[in-house]
């Protein structure tokens, strides 16, 4: 009897699942889903969770992924507006936006959306066109315009996408730029000259520049020596007057100037406190020994 309960309960719960899995299907959180009844549109699912349905045949359920999908074309040769050939690869980034249109397009077939997108993608790259090939490929960032160039592309392409197919693009962008070999020579010609023509122009400025600073540093240099010079000459006069008044006075006086010369000469000696053997009557040390009353007395004289 406990083994009939045990089996009854087995049953019952498996015939639950089995009943939910019927019933109820899940919508993931990177998934969209369209429900059909009969093979027509019924709803479009575009929220996670368990969501209920009726079983096959009656409904169907189809789920696709949300999240965002990479598609890499591969190079495609092409021309700028002058002429100019380019080997160019392209990438964009797209989503499943209606799920009930891109049923209805494609079927639910990633890889059939893919070649669709492909095609609007090829066709878009005609935008090039409008540019030169400067435009693309120069020395001079300024002139680039990858990114208007980029934008009017994603333009283009959402535009014909948009409401048509289901989908949405949300990014699209230049992957790769290559030159056909027959223009590769001549391209790095040009860059090679316009590097050159760059390199002469910084040699100019730098020449330029260091021109205006050695004649900056030899007009300061010049100042310079002419005030130091005329401070100098200052110095001297009023070194040579003052020693004019010297002069003089020791002209007056010559026994005063011989005085303060030998006095001036013993200071000299004796400041280093040095040991001299010299006679008692050697000039000038004869001022120490008595020498000094003599000249006392002649300059009172």
């Amino acid at each position: 009897m406990k083994r009939n309960l045990i089996t009854l309960i087995t049953a019952a719960v498996l015939l639950v699942i089995f009943v939910c899995m019927l019933f109820t299907f899940q919508v993931r959180q990177t998934e969209v889903a369209v429900v059909t009844t009969f093979g027509e549109y019924s709803r479009s699912i575009t929220e996670p969770g368990l969501k209920g349905r009726l079983p096959w045949p009656i409904q169907k359920v189809y789920e696709f992924d949300n999240r965002l999908q990479t598609l890499e074309r591969k190079f495609d040769e092409t021309i700028t507006k002058d002429q100019k050939n380019l080997v160019i690869a392209v990438y964009a980034g797209w989503r499943v936006a209606d799920p009930r249109v891109f049923l209805e397009s494609f079927n639910g077939d990633m890889a059939k959306a893919e070649q669709k997108l492909e095609e609007i993608i090829r066709n878009a790259k005609s935008i090039i066109g409008r540019y030169n090939f400067s435009d693309l490929i120069s020395t001079n960032l300024a002139e680039l315009k990858f990114d208007q160039i980029e934008k009017e592309m994603l333009d283009v392409v959402q535009a014909q996408v948009k409401g048509t197919y289901g989908i949405a693009v949300d990014t699209m962008g230049i992957k790769q730029l290559g030159l056909p070999e027959s223009i590769t020579s001549i391209v790095f010609e040009r860059m090679r000259a316009e590097r050159q023509q760059l390199i002469a122009t910084y040699q100019s400025e730098g020449d330029r520049d260091a021109k205006n600073i050695r004649a900056d540093a030899d007009a300061q240099a010049n100042k310079i020596l002419a005030e130091a010079s005329g401070e100098a000459k200052k110095v001297l006069g009023e070194a040579d007057a003052k020693a004019s008044e010297y002069y003089e006075a020791f002209r007056k006086k010559p026994e005063l100037a011989i005085f303060l010369m030998q006095l001036n000469a013993i200071e000299q000696s004796l400041k280093d406190r040095a040991y001299l053997i010299l006679g008692p009557q050697t000039p000038p040390f004869n001022l120490l020994n008595g020498a000094a009353g003599d000249s006392g007395s002649s300059l009172k004289k």
